[in-house]
């Protein structure tokens, strides 16, 4: 006999304010204690030093954690210039020391100005990305280095808000950015630009798709509303299973055509032949507003399932007719 999964069966999605001095998994594993949940993952992780927005996924959301994981980003960070680390952040052992006493705030800001837009960037070696299935990270605390590729990414904005010269000046920045960048590394990049080094000391997520620090909930507050209450008492605070793909078209299915999509079947549907392109991956819907899940749209035209939410089975319409 197989296991008994523990937990029960609850679907949606939570923000988390992450807590710094956490990993992201740890974050993952407290909520879904709180909520008492059996299935749980969360969508990109944080550092450890870092703060900010954790979408985690309970159940049937887990099940579209990609579209939350190749989502658009934004941060928060304060560069600390004159000092590398190993890690790249506050956190890490310095390498090298040099004054930043004669750097500008012109400076920062004609250096930022070269590392916006699509970009190529090498990940850190104190990063969860892997090499032969080891994770870098477990190699770099080895004291192994190897070579990493550079990978493009996009900067939309980068923005200088607040510049504090000094020995160890100080720089604060937002940055919009594609999934897979790191902040670290454009910490190191632009104190080599400007010629006297740089890590990350502190770091935000503010946004992570369509979740902002105004959706998110801290595990502290979690915590407190859990005192005197079970985990279904907290299921009002998790978004629906279809927010992270809730920028995508969304497409009605009667009854009877919504019946053959759910067993896995390509459906035709007008709306999606009409204004959809091949390819496209679009939300689809009952008619009376359950979610079904995504659907992607072939040369035909109709609407071929890609990620189903379960539920329960009832007879074909055939046999119910």
């Amino acid at each position: 006999m197989g296991r008994k999964q523990r937990g029960r069966p609850v679907s949606g999605i939570l923000v988390v304010n992450k807590p710094a001095g956490m990993t992201s998994n740890d974050t993952l594993q407290k909520a879904k204690y709180l909520f008492y949940a059996a299935k749980a993952g969360h969508t990109g992780s944080l550092d450890p030093l870092a703060t900010g927005v954790l979408p985690i996924c309970f159940g049937e959301a887990t099940k579209f954690t990609q579209f939350l994981l190749d989502a658009d980003k934004c941060y928060l960070s304060t560069f600390r210039f004159g000092a590398t680390t190993t890690t790249a952040d506050a956190e890490g052992e310095v390498l090298e020391r040099h004054s930043a006493a004669a750097l500008t705030e012109q400076q920062v800001v004609g250096a930022i100005e070269g590392f916006v837009g699509d970009i190529m960037q090498v990940p850190p070696m104190y990063s969860a990305l892997k090499v032969d299935g080891v994770p870098l990270y477990k190699l770099a605390r080895q004291g192994v280095e190897v070579e990493r590729n550079a990978r493009p990414v996009t900067i939309y904005s980068y923005r200088l808000l607040a510049f504090r010269p000094g020995e160890e000046a100080e720089a604060d920045v937002e940055i919009r950015c594609s999934k897979g960048t790191y902040i670290r590394t454009l910490a190191e990049d632009l104190g080599a630009a400007v010629g006297c080094g740089a890590h990350v000391s502190k770091l935000h997520r503010s946004e992570a798709g369509c979740f902002s620090d105004q959706d998110s909930i801290t595990l502290a507050e979690l915590e407190t509303l859990r005192e005197n209450c079970l985990g279904e008492d907290l299921d009002y605070l998790l978004k629906p299973v279809d927010a992270s793909v809730a920028h995508l078209m969304a497409v009605d299915l009667p009854e009877s055509v919504a019946w053959y999509f759910r067993r896995g079947q390509p459906v035709t549907a007008p709306k999606a032949y009409r204004e959809a392109q091949e390819g496209d991956i679009v939300r689809i819907f009952e008619s009376g507003g359950q979610f079904l899940g995504v659907g992607e749209v072939l040369e035909d035209g109709r609407l071929a399932p890609k990620r189903l939410v379960v539920e329960p089975q009832g007879a074909s319409p055939a046999a119910q007719a």
